[in-house]
């Protein structure tokens, strides 16, 4: 089939092009400038440069017309921040554009959507006793973007969102969500000190894999929690110490009330600069040190995806996030068009 892709140059969007492409479907994609340095897509994939956004209703039937199918690989994470309400922004690049854009992939005859949402919203819906959706607005945008999404399904439109955890795993000339983490353990000498809890995780090809499989397998109106490997934090944080080079560093679990002062001083900071993160740190420690598992058969064996190498994923992120750190590497960040 042919499929329409918002984001195919992004580290998601590029592989689920390739996934598709390497099992016969077609795939034209609009993206945001500049190629990444470094970045290979597949050759078969037919790009255009643009804003998404900027572009009329008629620019938008113009890529969806005879597509089967549609991937909205594009919007923004926990990770932003901004003046409050931040809801806002999520509303803005994760929700809105889904209403227009669905709307003209139905009356263009596309049959088949799948869209990358987090896996908060499973645990927004599994655990309701956190009120997640109440205290964090990321976490309630994201509920409320799998809400107006799924409205759209019905028996010649099937719609899939993906409840994407996190993601091991590189493209050349991408800043990796992991820089975050290698500053913050090499800033801990002697030990690294770490709530407990833990997560369930994926690599970027069994993302692709994710993606493609939606297209080729969902009906109807579907949110697929996507996790194949879980693990404590303990545990992750071994192998990241590992291609740290450090292997030995010892890995201390520190109490809650203690993870909480930590999150204490990033509230102050944000208060200081004016603005507000997606997720409510102060409310978010019992999430953080719980153990966010996801079966594989509730999502990925339902995908058909298929196991990877996850030490290895795991490595390429955090030699790239060192590189990054280091000045060794020419990266560019995450966009919301």
């Amino acid at each position: 089939m042919k499929v329409f892709m918002i984001g195919g140059t992004g580290l998601l969007g590029s592989e689920a092009a390739r996934v598709l492409i390497e099992r016969g479907h077609e795939v034209v994609s609009v993206a945001l400038p500049p190629l990444p340095t470094g970045a290979v897509l597949p050759p078969e994939m037919k790009i255009e440069y643009g804003n998404y956004l900027e572009m009329s209703d008629d620019d938008i039937r113009g890529y969806m017309q005879g597509c089967d199918g549609f991937v909205f690989a594009a919007g923004v994470d926990e990770r932003v921040e901004g003046p409050a309400p931040i809801y806002d922004l999520f509303k803005k690049y994760n929700i809105d554009p889904l209403n227009r854009l669905l709307t003209i992939a139905k009356e263009c005859g596309v049959k088949h959507v799948a869209i990358c949402g987090s896996y908060f919203a499973y645990f927004a819906k599994a655990r309701k006793e956190l009120e997640l959706t109440k205290w964090h607005p990321y976490i309630r945008s994201r509920i409320d973007q799998e809400n107006a999404a799924l409205s759209f399904a019905d028996d010649n439109f099937d719609v899939a969102v993906l409840e994407l955890p996190y993601i091991f795993g590189t493209q050349p000339g991408r800043k990796p969500v992991w820089v975050f983490l290698v500053e913050q353990l090499r800033a801990m000498k002697g030990a690294t000190f770490y709530p407990k809890g833990g997560t369930t995780m994926v690599t970027v090809h069994q993302v692709g894999e994710a993606l493609a499989g939606a297209i080729e397998y969902n009906k109807g109106g579907n949110a697929y929690p996507i996790g194949y490997y879980n693990m404590t934090w303990k545990e992750m944080l071994g192998i990241v110490h590992k291609y740290m080079g450090c292997p030995d560093k010892k890995i201390i679990t520190i109490p809650t009330w203690m993870y909480a002062i930590g999150i204490r001083n990033i509230l102050k900071e944000q208060k200081k600069k004016g603005i507000e993160g997606g997720l409510n740190l102060s409310k978010f420690t019992d999430l953080q040190c719980a153990k966010l598992f996801i079966d594989k058969e509730l999502g990925c064996d339902k995908l058909k995806v298929t196991p990877d190498d996850i030490d290895a994923a795991i490595g390429d992120s955090i030699k790239l996030c060192i590189d990054v750190i280091d000045g060794k590497a020419e990266v560019i960040g995450m966009r919301g068009e």
